[in-house]
């Protein structure tokens, strides 16, 4: 029995020392790729890309914060999913606050600059989707992290679709109505997140 439960803590380590290794790989990119897309998006004036660049800051601080309860109890966890939701959801209201200021006051942003900018980050998004697939299911910490990569990769899509409506019809709205989306899909995963987690908690 001593083995036993000898060998199940040495499991249990060793699965948290891959996750941990995975979530510093992760944060990595996503802080390297918040700089990158940020940048170009304020110089492209671009809704979606400057969605997609806090989509990756949020991810970052949501692997941050991940690496910090690895080690601590289901509240810790269900506490960090709880606050990861919250950030998603703040992320959602100032990309809907930025897309009504570009409605207000239009631009044509810079198509190629998105379209280039967004095969990168959706090739740097694949790669932390590959690196978090398997532990998707290991609790409710990580599966709301493997959540936050399937939403990078749906909102890269996104940008690369905007770009591409934005040099074909040289008018600004495709970018806004992909930041929109993008807006529209933080707030329903940060909803689903925010009741898990209190479920959670409740228990």
């Amino acid at each position: 029995m001593g083995d036993c439960c000898q060998d199940k803590a040495c499991e249990i380590e060793g699965l948290r020392g891959r996750q941990g290794a995975v979530l510093k790989a992760v944060l990595a990119i996503n802080a390297v790729m918040f700089l990158v897309e940020g940048g170009a998006g304020l110089i492209a004036d671009s809704t979606a890309l400057l969605a997609d660049s806090l989509d990756m800051l949020g991810d970052a601080l949501v692997y941050a914060l991940s690496l910090y309860v690895l080690s601590r109890g289901a509240r810790w966890r269900a506490a960090s999913a709880l606050f990861k939701g919250l950030i998603m959801a703040l992320f959602g209201f100032f990309v809907l606050g930025e897309a009504v200021y570009k409605v207000l006051y239009p631009v044509v942003p810079a198509a190629g600059m998105i379209g280039a900018v967004g095969v990168i980050a959706l090739m740097m998004n694949s790669v932390c989707l590959g690196l978090l697939w398997r532990h998707r299911g290991d609790d409710i910490n990580m599966n709301s992290v493997w959540l936050c990569s399937r939403n990078d990769i749906i909102a890269n899509v996104s940008v690369l679709a905007a770009g591409a409506g934005v040099w074909f019809l040289s008018e600004g709205w495709p970018d806004i109505a992909i930041g929109l989306s993008i807006a529209a899909l933080f707030l329903r995963s940060a909803l689903f997140v925010i009741q898990g987690a209190l479920r959670q908690l409740r228990a």
